[in-house]
């Protein structure tokens, strides 16, 4: 039995595969939208694809992604520069400027140390980062990296680096989720809780 197969959709469920969490039949119907979109939709999806890659690029101060010489949170002059909050990506840094809680500024890493990924310091926008401390206007930096083995030694990594440099250096608190049950949560978290169990 002859397989039915019309090349250019099958390159375009291909395309969409390759992204993060798209599995073969969501890619297909997600191949199926594009395809069924009028010509003038079509050609503005693609514009705005390769707008993204040619505008987009890093903040020259924090490596966030931005479209300007610097990103809307680094040109904003009511920010307190004082603090640094280091993510290991620009969705972390979204997460944490989403809580409407965190006034200072943002390092955006792209990644964290994973010998086991080929990822080492260098691969890192750790450089750029103590490049910003080389004045005294910064007083703390607070490490939000993940909590996994990479994120943990990513900033362990950094604040060896920074403790000489007389910077204030912490950690995001991490264990149980507010509305979490002890019962479900895993060893490291309960782990993690009690490490950083504070007095009430």
């Amino acid at each position: 039995m002859a397989q039915y197969n019309v090349a250019p959709l099958e390159k375009l469920v291909e395309q969409f595969e390759k992204m993060p969490g798209i599995g073969h039949k969501t890619a297909q119907r997600l191949a199926y939208y594009v395809l069924n979109l009028p010509k003038s939709d079509a050609e503005e999806l693609a514009g705005a694809v390769m707008d993204a890659h040619t505008k987009i690029h890093y903040c020259s101060k924090c490596c966030n992604l931005t479209d300007k010489e610097l990103c809307p949170i680094c040109s904003n002059p009511v920010r307190d520069n004082s603090t640094i909050c280091v993510v290991e990506t620009p969705r972390d840094a979204t997460a944490v400027e989403n809580t409407h809680e965190y006034r200072g500024v943002f390092h955006v890493l792209h990644g964290a140390i994973s010998p086991l990924n080929d990822v080492g310091p260098d691969n890192l926008t750790i450089k750029q980062l103590i490049a910003r401390l080389s004045d005294d206007t910064v007083k703390e930096v607070i490490m939000a990296t993940n909590p996994t083995i990479e994120g943990d030694a990513t900033a362990l990594y950094i604040s060896k680096l920074l403790k000489p440099m007389g910077v204030k250096v912490t950690r995001l608190a991490y264990g149980i989720p507010v509305g979490g049950d002890l019962e479900y949560a895993d060893e490291y978290t309960l782990a993690k809780a009690l490490e950083g169990r504070n007095e009430i």
